[in-house]
């Protein structure tokens, strides 16, 4: 891909609204593309463009989610970058994977978070886990987000571009409070560290790593032995299912998220469907409460 085309389809893809990440995804798609075939994009062809997804199904295994990265980058391109009224883009179609999120109990949010190495690891998880974060919200969560008087945080420039406030649970802002102590960066709550200068954080100028976090967690989860694939979307998705098992609205729990359509969140009632043994104990030990 020349970097003439490279510009021209970043400037558009930023112009129309997108994502830093869903850019570089988009344009990593054509990357892609162009390797396989090995000439340049104004050669391609839509037998190119058909053998190429062929393969990246049928030979490379891709999965559905990143087959439809794929296509919607390669679509961007043929559509807004270098116009190909091609039918083949019209007629594809890679269906999203119907599988259930993996969610955990608050036993094991509780027992992976109490395991964690060092006091960043253990608040960040804290915070990803009882606020419902994505992992880049959390990671960009700033000092000016966090309003303790009111209760709440502010959540700004979620996916979509959609702000939001979420409740803020008193455990949660004395474990904040307490971390933010022992740094006290001016923008970051957490902030990236350096190598062996813990204390120089509060002068860190980005926030802590997607990878560090990532790792942490990782190495965690296996020194726990855990058989759940626990990776930091879990917490989202357990908070998700814990609040629909405790009778949050649905539609309360979609804006506590930032989903734009109630279908993303109505899949986590499935969860809650496979966990019907634990509500029916609840309930027995509700009536048993009020009837002894």
């Amino acid at each position: 891909m020349n970097a003439k085309l490279y510009d021209r389809m970043l400037a558009q893809l930023q112009l129309s609204g997108y994502r830093e990440r869903t850019c570089q995804s988009y344009l990593k798609a054509v990357q892609q593309l162009q390797r396989f075939c090995n000439k340049p994009l104004s050669k391609l062809t839509q037998g190119d463009l058909r053998d190429y997804w062929l393969a990246c199904r049928n030979d490379y295994g891709w999965r559905p989610a990143t087959l439809r990265i794929s296509y919607s980058g390669i679509k961007f391109f043929f559509s807004r970058t270098l116009v190909r009224n091609w039918k083949l883009i019209k007629e594809v179609r890679f269906k999203r994977e119907q599988t259930l999120p993996t969610v955990m109990s608050a036993g094991e949010a509780k027992r992976i978070i109490c395991a964690l190495p060092t006091l960043q690891s253990k608040v960040f998880y804290v915070t990803l886990y009882s606020l419902g974060l994505r992992l880049l919200e959390a990671i960009t969560l700033e000092v000016r987000d966090i309003d303790g008087e009111r209760g709440v945080v502010h959540v700004r420039g979620g996916k979509g571009a959609r702000d939001r406030t979420i409740p803020l649970p008193e455990i949660t802002r004395r474990a904040l409070r307490a971390y933010y102590k022992t740094h006290r960066n001016k923008r970051w709550i957490f902030p990236a560290i350096g190598h062996n200068q813990f204390h120089k954080c509060g002068a860190a100028t980005e926030p802590v790593s997607k990878t560090g976090v990532q790792r942490v967690l990782g190495r965690t989860a296996e020194r726990l032995g855990m058989t759940k694939r626990v990776h930091p979307h879990v917490f989202r998705q357990s908070y998700a299912t814990h609040m629909l098992e405790a009778n949050v609205p649905i539609h309360h729990v979609q804006k506590l998220l930032g989903h734009k359509t109630l279908q993303s969140t109505i899949v986590y009632l499935h969860v809650t469907t496979m966990a019907e043994s634990h509500s029916h104990e609840r309930v027995c030990q509700v009536i048993q409460g009020a009837l002894s």
